[in-house]
């Protein structure tokens, strides 16, 4: 029985589509990812529409479904587009280079804070967001981790950085995790100290500086962990 492909597949993979009958194309793809990538980096994935982008685009609703189906098709165009293709990583070895694509990841979920509920849970990946697996595995070739393994150190990045990236947003734009935590917690943890006397201890500590340093903290120790993971199993490519 023959199966439909994809449509979205079709639009992330597949050549660029043809308009057919009519006038000349003045939409493209990217142009119409744009758009929608404008209005949910203002309002959030929750103001999207196709109505929305046709508006914002000055055409009618009807004329965006000759090129993107539907909702579903256009928030895949949108991730891809607003992750872009993976940036040269700086420095030599393994650690460096894993250590600034974590960075810069982080810094596309601060761009785009959306993205975080648009990339969860299996779903089709486009060219650009898998480029940036690609470098991350890269950067791994030639140590003696396994190909599963290689992949499971990419998860446990991109989870750490979408665990900071989620608490940030929470905080706001101009908010600190962590001091909104200590102000949470702070009254809670001064009237009942002596059930939560670690706890207590810890903030009280909170002064002598590392505040909102959790995305570095949890880098260094997740990556010192790896090298001596890799340098346990001999010769390979040195940190």
């Amino acid at each position: 029985m023959h199966q439909e492909p994809d449509p979205a597949a079709r639009l992330l993979w597949g050549p660029p589509p043809k308009a057919g009958r009519g006038p000349k194309a003045a939409l493209s793809l990217d142009r119409i990812a744009r758009a929608g990538i404008e209005i949910a980096d203002a309002e959030g994935l929750g103001a999207l529409s196709m109505q929305r982008v046709a508006g914002l685009l000055d055409y009618t609703k009807m004329a965006l479904y000759r090129y993107v189906p539907g909702k579903a098709e256009l928030v895949a165009l949108m991730v891809d587009a607003a992750i872009g293709a993976a940036p040269p990583v700086d420095g030599t070895g393994w650690r460096e280079p894993l250590a600034d694509w974590s960075r810069r990841l982080a810094a596309v979920f601060r761009r785009h804070p959306w993205l975080l509920d648009a990339t969860v849970g299996p779903r089709l990946v486009g060219p650009a967001e898998l480029s940036w697996m690609e470098r991350a595995v890269a950067a791994l070739a030639g140590t003696a981790l396994t190909g599963p393994e290689r992949l499971d150190v990419v998860a446990v990045l991109a989870g750490h950085v979408r665990a900071i990236a989620q608490q940030s947003r929470a905080a706001g734009p101009e908010g600190s995790p962590e001091q909104q935590l200590l102000l949470t917690l702070g009254s809670l943890i001064a009237t009942h100290r002596d059930r939560y006397p670690a706890t207590a201890a810890a903030m009280a500590d909170s002064g002598s500086g590392g505040q909102d340093q959790a995305l570095e903290f949890g880098l260094r120790c997740f990556l010192d962990g790896l090298g001596v993971l890799i340098g346990g199993r001999g010769p390979g490519v040195r940190p």
